[in-house]
């Protein structure tokens, strides 16, 4: 006889459990829309109502200050009511706020649809990697989970060919027209997405994880063996949760998510929404053209599945350092770039780290948590991360200003490095290895 948990990191890959990936990550493809058309509809909106750049990067900001709140208080939903539940609603959430900001008239009302656009996109996206760390095999967890944020790279390059393609022709509202449609209709396609059984288990409800875990086990033609309920969680209060991942036994974990968390998002955030025009600035029009978008975004795939093969094969932490390391080592040689040539092969090394490094971090954040707070705690360091993505455009462009354009470009490069390398020492010196460990089910 064995438990819930146990029977779901035994299974082998399940009809049940590709269908969950797929579904979930064609959400998370949706979502990556979003952010990949806001450089191309920002630009064209300043040219519309004449925005100066601070004008600009506020509407940057704006949504993802809205990923900070839904990061912070989606997760803590989650572990008291549900995983699923919070994937469909942040989704549609998100879906409402995308066609809205194509309806505003006002700069003031496109901030704060854009606040209600990163509201939802921030409450989904920790709950979905939870949602499918939880129901993934011990063996296949941290693969899979780095092939759903590979869908990101997917998002972007559909969100370049909008941009191409649409913008131009019909305009900036179009493209926020175009990105609300798919999240509805993923957020209707998710209502067929079962319930995460390990939360359902510690939540009492033991007959409803057992009827998903053995329709998996039937699909992997193995016999349903239930051990009988396992032990039942109190949900948690708002206070409880946050209190929790701070204690004795989890205060290294937290400390060291929030630091990679932070790192990453003002890494990414710092070159991603910058870039473009950085490079214009210094006279480089090709980041005009959709090629250098597009390739730029396929780096991003050979970056996401090189990870998705070495957290299973040498594990998360030691995976984590080396695309840390690499995305630190790309973003001094793009700094230092002088030519075309030099700045699409340290691009593309950028991307291919950075993208890498993401699956790595949304792999290895759900692991180090109980379910009790699973997604509270990757919630709380997904909303902190978050703050280094809202800070990033605002500093950027006020360290470029401070010099030449030349020396500007470099200097930026150079802090976007230390944040990179940081993150990297940081992991190698505190980081714990969660390659093979089994889930736990309740704070000890």
């Amino acid at each position: 006889m064995a438990s819930i948990s146990q029977r779901l990191e035994s299974l082998p890959m399940t009809r049940t459990a590709w269908v969950i990936l797929l579904i979930i990550g064609l959400g998370w493809m949706f979502d990556a829309m979003d952010q990949g058309m806001v450089s191309g509809v920002i630009a064209s909106i300043g040219t519309d109502w004449d925005l100066s750049y601070y004008e600009k990067s506020w509407l940057t900001s704006s949504g993802i200050f809205g990923m900070i709140i839904g990061a912070a208080l989606s997760g803590n939903i989650a572990d008291r009511w549900g995983r699923r539940k919070v994937i469909v609603a942040t989704l549609l959430i998100y879906s409402v706020g995308s066609a809205l900001c194509g309806l505003c008239t006002e700069y003031w009302m496109l901030i704060v649809c854009r606040f209600l656009t990163g509201f939802g996109l921030g409450g989904e996206l920790p709950t979905a990697s939870t949602m499918v760390t939880e129901m993934s095999p011990a063996r296949y967890r941290g693969r899979n989970v780095v092939l759903l944020e590979s869908f990101w790279a997917w998002g972007w390059i559909v969100a370049s060919l909008v941009a191409y393609l649409v913008i131009p022709v019909y305009g900036w509202r179009a493209a926020f027209f175009v990105g609300a449609l798919p999240a509805f209709f993923a957020a209707v396609l998710r209502q067929a997405v079962p319930e995460s059984p390990r939360y359902l288990e510690i939540a009492g409800r033991h007959e409803e994880a057992n009827a998903i875990v053995s329709k998996m086990e039937i699909e992997a033609g193995v016999k349903p063996n239930d051990a009988g309920p396992d032990e039942i969680a109190e949900k948690p209060r708002w206070t409880d949760s946050f209190r929790k991942i701070w204690s004795r036994g989890n205060v290294r974990t937290t400390a060291v998510l929030w630091v990679i968390w932070f790192g990453i998002n003002f890494g990414y955030y710092g070159f991603v929404l910058w870039t473009p025009s950085l490079l214009m600035d210094r006279g480089f029009d090709m980041v005009r053209g959709f090629e250098f978008t597009v390739i730029m975004c396929l780096a991003q795939l050979p970056g996401y599945f090189s990870a998705a093969y070495l957290v299973e094969k040498i594990g998360r932490k030691p995976t984590m350092i080396v695309y840390f390391a690499g995305t630190a080592a790309a973003a001094w040689m793009f700094g230092h770039a002088g030519d075309e040539g030099s700045i699409l092969l340290a691009g593309c090394l950028l991307y291919f780290f950075a993208l890498g490094a993401w699956g790595c971090v949304y792999s290895y954040t759900p692991e180090v948590y109980p379910t009790d707070v699973r997604a509270s705690g990757s919630g709380w360091a997904s909303a902190f991360g978050r703050i280094g993505a809202f800070i990033a455009p605002f500093i950027v462009p006020a360290l470029y200003g401070m010099f030449d354009p030349d020396v500007g470009f470099t200097m930026v490069f150079a802090v976007l490095t230390a944040a990179f390398a940081i993150v990297a020492i940081t992991v190698a010196v505190f980081g714990k290895e969660t390659k093979d460990r089994k889930l736990a089910d309740v704070s000890g």
